[in-house]
């Protein structure tokens, strides 16, 4: 689920102030795991894509017991509070001449949101590994139990992005 927020202008003419405000509000941040990121692959295996990883540990892939281990929209909810204040701080401060504020707040938003989608792989609850996967990890050399943690390298192919909301990034 997305965070939005809305701001609503009526028809008129702006003033070229007014233009340069209006296209900082109209900037998000996309916080996720970029399409090229990949999963370095371990010994015999084919490398895979920390996106797709992403996707499956999230909904689960039930076929294949693999149960879902939601993180990304978790890690992001938590922080809407702190987002929809920064972004009327910011807003106000476009509005006072600002133009720096919408971006700088959508910046410290992403590295806000990265962090807490970390965390949430760190400390959630979820349904833990099976003894299969626990005896793989061991058999690669690991002692890690806990899901979406084995190398680190998912954990860390989380990032942000700031764009304009007419630009297309898949959804």
């Amino acid at each position: 689920m997305a965070i939005t927020s809305k701001l609503t202008i009526k028809p008129g003419k702006l003033d070229p102030f007014a233009r340069a405000v209006m296209r900082e509000l109209e900037k998000r941040v996309l916080i996720g795991i970029p399409g090229d990121s990949m999963h370095p692959a371990e010994k015999g295996e084919a490398p895979i894509n920390n996106a797709v990883l992403g996707y499956l540990f999230e909904n689960g892939q039930p076929e294949h017991n693999l149960p879902a281990r939601p993180h990304l929209v978790p890690g992001v909810e938590s922080i809407r509070e702190q987002v929809a204040e920064r972004l009327k701080v910011a807003a106000a401060k476009a509005f006072l001449g600002d133009l720096d504020a919408p971006e700088k707040a959508l910046h410290t938003i992403g590295l806000l949101g990265v962090s807490a989608v970390q965390q949430q792989i760190t400390d959630g609850a979820f349904a833990p590994l099976a003894e299969r996967t626990i005896k793989a990890r061991i058999y690669r050399g690991r002692t890690g139990t806990k899901p979406l943690i084995d190398t680190g390298a998912y954990r860390r192919s989380f990032t942000y992005v700031v764009t304009s909301r007419n630009v297309s990034h898949g959804g």
